[in-house]
């Protein structure tokens, strides 16, 4: 596997409009000192300035030393034909729009990972023609195409995991087929980009909120495979879950002491394996946790309690029609439009109160906020694991922009 420890890496950034604003794209690679080529990005932006696209390109260079795994005690040479980004990044000149300010603010995040690292990052300005190569991937961009080429073995960074797939159609542990449907969004604006998720893992945040759910440990029922919602039996973590519990508040904790924006918050869902997730999460940050019930899980109604195999067997339509049909209920239970309704509601609240907010809630309210967030429809949130006690985090900036920095994060349970 390759390594950074020692090496000279040169980042080569770029970034166009046709029309400034107009249709732009990015482009950026990532080579040793030697020009051997290591990496290739670049991705359309919609309509978009010609400082925008600039500074996405040096983002997405930067991104790509960590992705590699290369970061470890490398020194990093940013070469771009753009003066502007060049003199603002090498801090000899200000920033004043607040889109270059965002943009900024998210490239020095970066090379603050890489200097975390042992690493080190500089800036160039070089004449347009030996910006060629990035130039010709910021045209790619422009014309519509997506390049994601990596020419060297990843190394996977400490403490990371890929997502397990589970077998089941409406497993609350993990991801089902996507269906299709209309999303709705509520208050919270988002665009969505070719590529829906930041690899970043230490964002950081200036005048803003960060969201931080947790879902919560796991229960008998949750290893049982049964239907738990809102007005349900509501059992207590179990001695496993107890101990996720504890690994996910001290991985909060460690995250928000890194680059968490005061003030701080906890909230939680009214039911109990929540409440002790968010309580243990509370007591690490020495705060004071708040019940908000509308991050409580969907109510399944008469089906609470059911296993996923007994419902399968001898009631398929009905629970295709739960996953598929947004005006579905159970006796007793919601629909998921009333859920989403419940779930909007909440995360608008959250987002007002801006600094960091924490919240432990549970798998189908993740989904509604990951289906808000990325523009998608919910059914194709069930392709995102979110495994019990994991982290997923997201930015909100007050123009309504917003960022999934990560997801499902289990870091934390690896030894547990």
């Amino acid at each position: 596997m390759p390594s950074g420890r020692g090496r000279r890496l040169v980042v080569e950034a770029d970034g166009g409009s046709r029309g400034n604003p107009g249709v732009a794209g990015y482009g950026a690679l990532v080579r040793d000192a030697d020009g051997t080529l290591l990496a290739e990005r670049a991705a359309p932006l919609g309509t978009a300035s010609n400082n925008v696209a600039e500074y996405t390109g040096l983002i997405e260079g930067l991104r790509a030393v960590l992705d590699l795994g290369l970061a470890d005690g490398a020194t990093v040479e940013v070469r771009m034909d753009s003066k502007l980004v060049v003199e603002q990044m090498s801090g000899r000149w200000k920033i004043k729009h607040e889109d270059m300010r965002r943009l900024a603010l998210q490239a020095r995040d970066l090379a603050r990972q890489i200097q975390a690292a042992g690493g080190r990052v500089t800036y160039a300005w070089i004449p347009r023609a030996e910006n060629s190569a990035a130039d010709a991937l910021s045209n790619d961009g422009m014309d519509g195409e997506t390049v994601r080429r990596d020419h060297v073995e990843s190394v996977v960074r400490p403490g990371a995991r890929e997502a397990e797939p589970a077998p089941s159609l409406f497993d609350l542990d993990d991801p089902a087929p996507p269906v299709k449907a209309e999303p709705t969004f509520g208050e919270v604006k988002a665009p969505v980009g070719e590529e829906v998720f930041s690899t970043e893992t230490d964002p950081t945040l200036e005048g803003s909120c960060r969201l931080i759910l947790v879902r919560h440990g796991v229960t008998d029922f949750t290893r049982a495979h049964k239907l738990d919602g809102r007005g349900g039996a509501n059992p207590p973590l179990n001695e496993e879950g107890l101990a996720q519990a504890a690994a996910a508040a001290g991985a909060v904790r460690r995250l928000i002491d890194r680059s968490g924006p005061a003030p701080i918050q906890v909230l939680t869902s009214s039911l109990t394996r929540a409440m002790q997730t968010g309580g243990a999460i509370a007591e690490a940050l020495g705060v004071t946790p708040e019940v908000d019930r509308d991050w409580d899980e969907q109510a399944f109604g008469d089906w609470d309690g059911a296993t996923m195999a007994d419902l399968v067997t001898r009631s398929g339509q009905e629970l295709l029609a739960l996953r598929q049909d947004p005006a579905y209920s159970r006796p007793g239970g919601e629909s998921r439009t009333q859920l989403t309704g419940r779930v909007v509601s909440a995360l608008g609240r959250a987002i007002a109160r801006g600094g960091t907010v924490v919240v432990a809630t549970h798998r189908l309210p993740l989904m509604v906020v990951l289906s808000q967030v990325l523009g998608i429809d919910s059914n194709r949130a069930w392709s995102i694991a979110t495994a019990p006690a994991s982290l997923t985090a997201f930015e909100f900036w007050p123009d309504g922009g917003a960022q999934v920095a990560f997801v499902n994060d289990t870091h934390h349970l690896h030894d547990l």
